[in-house]
């Protein structure tokens, strides 16, 4: 009876991380109901790295299939791509990026992630945007860790709809709805 115990507990992991691949060894030993030594070894097992190695697997995966823009202009790590459907963007907010008197994070940086995820998950080699409806939620600080998810809601020709959605740890700080228009074929106009 035990050995199915492990059996089932590793299949839940297994399932666990595939929905939240960003889940600590910590939260997976709650969630289970079992130690962290635990978690390591049925990882270990299963061959699943650990968090900060399967963060950088899906990154180095997301990066290489950017069409639009190269990984050096994606403001925040991309950690998921599906083009033309959606993508995930991980940002860390450092002392550099907050004005210094009230260490609330500039504006441009939370758009700039969120822009430049929109950007990233148009299938097309060349993309502009062309409306953006933004609302700042909530203030962000230093040492927050932003997570921002794009959807592509809506394709009409070649006008990309597009959803992206902020949240830190504890609640969505940021939301847009882009426009993102693909300029394939030398056409220069986004109207």
């Amino acid at each position: 009876m035990p050995r199915m115990q492990k059996k089932i507990r590793q299949e839940i992991l297994k399932e666990k991380l595939q929905a939240s691949p960003f889940l600590t060894d910590e939260e997976l030993a709650m969630l289970l109901g079992v130690s962290i030594p635990t978690i390591r070894l049925d990882r270990l097992e299963l061959n699943i790295p650990e968090l900060r190695e399967r963060t950088k697997q899906m990154a180095e995966e997301a990066q290489a299939k950017l069409k639009a823009i190269s990984s050096g202009e994606v403001i925040g790590e991309l950690i998921d791509l599906e083009l033309g459907r959606r993508g995930i963007s991980v940002l860390h907010i450092t002392p550099d990026m907050v004005f210094a008197k009230t260490k609330v994070a500039r504006g441009h940086f939370i758009y700039a992630q969120a822009n430049s995820l929109a950007l990233a998950i148009v299938d097309s080699p060349v993309a502009a945007t062309g409306v953006a409806n933004i609302k700042y939620k909530t203030p962000v600080h230093v040492g927050d860790k932003l997570i921002a998810k794009a959807e592509v809601i809506k394709k009409r020709g070649n006008k990309y709809f597009v959803w992206v959605k902020t949240r830190n740890e504890t609640q969505e700080v940021f939301r847009a709805k882009f426009i993102m228009v693909s300029l394939e074929d030398g056409e220069r106009e986004i109207s």
